[in-house]
């Protein structure tokens, strides 16, 4: 490939507008030919480290001792919030807290939850890609933050009439502009679950926040145990309900958008039925990326792709470069609808890989293969608009007609 002589808008990842714009891909292609590991000045600050190549993220994500997470997990923290829920929200632990914590709260999504979780799954997205193609022109934003929003809730128990509300909610959390916004949001959840906990414990049910609510962590004290506290409940609760709403909401529109760009690859993942869909869902989440960067603290000297990294430099991971690394992917510029293999980082690596993958595997899957079957065509009628975050990214808007298929195939 050529040389990029330089990135075409300047080399400030702060500034929001890269993102909006969707302008920021080229310059994580110069990144990773000219500086892999590339120290960011910062208006009011000391600065950051940017870590762009496949192969480097991967080793940082792999070493949690050396680069830690419970200072932060964004460029923007507010370090004051971080660190009142550092050590007992998973995303901002490190071991021994995060391996005990991540043992209890995984159980709900592991192996044995899957049934519940599939038959769940297939029933809202069923019900949300058909009213979809039946309704024609959507924004297709409206339509992809229903499943997750739908699911998530039901698996935390949430009644109906708070879904809306709580997906809202948790939007602004995690994406607001606004850090006085962001945080007050953030409260408004905690309240919320620390409501809901005090009403599952008098009355548990069959729900994620009942089960964690009498489950048992390790202690400090060698072979011993101890329930988690409310604050780690309630916590871990605002950290599940914003990983399952923003990965599939982000990746589904974004898959879609680029099945509408790519005709070829629209008709041949209708070709391929359920049997492509597994995949499809897997190059989806390559190709979107939502959680775009992580950030990690330096504890010890170290080295990054062959750079010095000092104790409390601050290291930030780009998932979204590491997804088109030319070293590890073939045409990674290409969506392909059935690339095999594909080794994506969009659930993160190492230690600290998204506790909610799997849920999110499955509802992009149940997803592609209800849209296969319900859609015959799928036409762009207006621009698609990006939100400004180099954080959580993705689509803000997505009009589309949804032509149906004169006979769905069978389900």
């Amino acid at each position: 490939m050529p040389e990029i002589p330089g990135p075409p808008e300047g080399l400030d990842l702060l500034d929001p507008g890269l993102f909006a714009r969707d302008a920021f891909w080229p310059v994580f292609a110069w990144l990773r030919r000219n500086a892999p590991v590339h120290r960011h000045p910062e208006p009011d600050g000391p600065g950051f480290w940017v870590v762009s190549r496949y192969r480097d993220i991967a080793a940082v994500y792999a070493d949690a001792e050396t680069f830690s997470s419970r200072y932060g997990m964004r460029l923007d923290s507010d370090p004051g919030a971080v660190e009142a829920v550092a050590q007992r929200m998973l995303i901002v632990s490190d071991a021994p807290d995060h391996t005990r914590l991540k043992r209890v709260l995984q159980r709900s999504f592991g192996p044995s939850a899957m049934p519940r979780m599939e038959e769940l799954v297939r029933g809202v997205v069923a019900e949300v890609v058909g009213e979809a193609a039946e309704t024609g022109e959507v924004d297709f934003i409206d339509v992809a933050k229903k499943i997750p929003n739908h699911v998530v809730c039901a698996l935390m128990g949430i009644p109906r009439e708070d879904r809306e509300w709580i997906g809202g909610i948790t939007t602004d959390a995690f994406e607001s502009e606004d850090e006085a916004e962001r945080s007050g949001a953030h409260g408004e959840i905690f309240l919320y679950f620390a409501d809901l906990l005090h009403e599952r414990r008098a009355r548990p049910g069959d729900d994620f926040v009942s089960a964690i609510a009498t489950e048992r962590r390790a202690a400090d004290v060698p072979g011993g145990e101890r329930p988690l506290t409310d604050e780690e409940i309630i916590f871990n609760c605002n950290g599940v309900l914003a990983g399952a709403n923003e990965t599939t909401r982000y990746s589904a529109a974004g898959g879609v958008l680029a099945l509408a760009r790519d005709p070829g690859q629209w008709e041949l993942l209708r070709a391929a039925g359920p049997a492509g869909a597994s995949a499809a869902a897997e190059e989806i989440l390559r190709w979107t990326t939502p959680g775009v960067h992580a950030l990690r603290t330096v504890m010890r000297p170290a080295q990054v792709g062959g750079v010095r990294v000092e104790p409390g430099d601050r290291v930030t991971l780009w998932n979204v470069s590491a997804n088109r690394d030319e070293e590890v992917f073939d045409r990674p510029g290409r969506f392909l609808a059935d690339r095999t293999p594909n080794r994506h980082i969009a659930f993160g690596h190492g230690p600290h890989l998204c506790l909610g993958a799997r849920l999110a595997r499955l509802e992009l899957s149940a997803f592609v293969a209800e849209l296969t079957r319900r859609v015959e065509r799928i036409e762009l009628t207006g621009d698609p608009v990006y939100n400004a975050s180099n954080f959580t990214w993705g689509l803000r808007r997505l009009p589309v007609r949804l032509a149906p298929a004169r006979v769905p195939a069978p389900a």
